[in-house]
């Protein structure tokens, strides 16, 4: 006679779930970050290094600083917060209109493995350009990488908080948004939200209430942190307050995360209990009629 089957306990759910999406990461990061995926996701920062390369005299406010130095961590924010918002929701529509979220649902955690190594696989094509621009810019403007064990930290720590910060709320608006055409107003979006966020030049310059609504948001905070972990220390200067605010900066880009954290999931659970045959056998219609 059998011994009865149990079913798995609590500690072995988790353990499936989180072996899954880190296989998951392994296999999507060696596939990305060794394939030449990577140079499309380089191409436009290194256009922007390009072209700060002509700025490396120009002096910011008749600060010590050049525009230059101050654009290198500007597009490092860039990059960051581009793969936390429109990247994860780009990533969440494929999945969703494909089947892939559709064959996750069949297998026990598999929704939830799903998501967390998708999660995990942003956060790495995030961070490694990062570093690989950092590395490309080193040698030819100064003053623009950690210079200290404290710098590397705190870029570890503002980068790690700025996806936290970031990543729920493209997950929400992937969850939300029907197709994905539809990335084109998120991605315009964030551009403005670049744009008045003090991340290529100080944001002492924009009228107040810019300055405002800018403060209230994380791109701004991030922009903050990461300058803080790059540049000289006379690059305070350029601050508001003459300060780093590194208290603030926890504050927000936490206040952020905890709301992401707070809204996301309901929306995917809500995504995921929505995935049918019928609803792909309608994307795949839509995409044939219209192309998208």
């Amino acid at each position: 006679m059998s011994a009865p089957a149990f079913p798995p306990s609590f500690a072995a759910r988790i353990g499936a779930v989180l072996r899954g999406a880190l296989r998951q990461t392994a296999i999507e990061l060696r596939i990305q970050l060794l394939s030449p995926m990577l140079a499309s996701w380089l191409f436009l920062p290194a256009v922007g290094l390009i072209g700060l390369s002509f700025l490396r005299d120009a002096p910011v406010m008749d600060s010590a600083m050049s525009i230059a130095q101050l654009g290198v961590p500007g597009i490092l924010v860039m990059t960051l917060v581009t793969s936390g918002l429109p990247g994860i929701a780009g990533q969440l529509i494929t999945e969703r209109d494909d089947g892939t979220l559709l064959r996750a649902k069949t297998i026990p955690g598999g929704v939830t493995s799903r998501l967390l190594g998708d999660v995990l696989v942003t956060a790495g094509t995030a961070l490694g350009p990062m570093l690989l621009l950092m590395a490309a810019a080193a040698p030819f403007f100064d003053g623009v990488t950690p210079a200290s064990a404290g710098g590397w930290w705190t870029l570890l720590w503002v980068s790690v908080l700025g996806l936290t910060a970031t990543l729920p709320f493209g997950a929400l608006c992937g969850a939300l948004l029907r197709n994905a055409m539809l990335l084109w107003t998120l991605a315009i979006g964030l551009y403005a939200l670049l744009a008045i966020s003090g991340v290529f030049y100080p944001i002492s310059s924009l009228p107040g209430w810019l300055e405002v609504v800018a403060q209230a948001l994380p791109v701004y905070w991030i922009g903050l942190g990461l300058r803080h972990a790059v540049l000289p220390p006379e690059a305070v200067s350029l601050e508001l307050g003459q300060s780093w605010h590194v208290l603030e900066t926890v504050a927000v880009l936490g206040g952020w995360t905890l709301l992401g954290l707070l809204l996301a999931p309901a929306a995917l659970r809500r995504m995921a209990r929505r995935q049918s045959g019928s609803q792909l056998e309608e994307a795949r219609d839509r995409v044939l009629a219209r192309g998208y």
